[in-house]
């Protein structure tokens, strides 16, 4: 139910999401995806999300199933300095689970500003500013819809991060096809 959902999902047009080999050692079972995050022909991150399923539970999880997730997108340099940005991040993973309805406990995470500047023989590359998230939480799964709000979750988290608003509710993004994109 839970690889099919993923593998099977209309993303929004903007992420272009394919399967991506999974760990095999952490669970059982797992399946894994990366998105690039693109708008108006310009990258603006990327992530990896991977779902992992152990039918006899783990108890560092609290439940059977654990969400991973990396996200990088890029930044303005004003916004890495500010001091409350991990706060600001950190609340986009519990803003678009609970806006996508997708039940959840357990979640832990770190929150990244990075500012790099090039010095020397590469001096002439432009500043760069990033914020990274690496969270994971439990999803409460029953049903193939539970699955699909935490992907639906998982890609408005990708979107906050890169600066794009979530889609409003009742509204279905127009899907484009993309080279490499499983799409259903």
């Amino acid at each position: 139910m839970a690889v099919e959902t993923l593998l099977t999902m209309p993303w929004r047009p903007e992420l272009s999401v394919e399967e991506i080999p999974a760990p095999a050692r952490i669970a059982p079972f797992s399946v894994a995806v990366s998105a690039e995050i693109a708008s108006a022909g310009q990258e603006l991150g990327s992530g990896r999300l991977v779902l992992l399923h152990d039918p006899a539970g783990n108890p560092s999880w609290d439940g059977e199933f654990r969400c991973v997730s990396f996200c990088r997108a890029n930044a303005e340099p004003e916004m890495v300095t500010d001091p409350l940005l991990p706060e600001v991040g950190w609340s986009w993973l519990h803003e678009s689970l609970d806006h996508n309805h997708a039940g959840y406990r357990a979640p832990s995470g770190t929150v990244t500003a990075v500012a790099s500047r090039s010095f020397g023989g590469i001096a002439d590359e432009p500043s760069r500013a990033e914020v990274e998230l690496r969270v994971s939480w439990t999803p409460q799964i029953t049903e193939r819809s539970d699955v699909a709000a935490h992907l639906l979750g998982w890609a408005e988290l990708l979107c906050l991060a890169a600066g794009l608003p979530p889609v409003p509710d009742g509204v279905v993004p127009i899907q484009s096809r993309r080279a490499g994109s499983r799409r259903s």
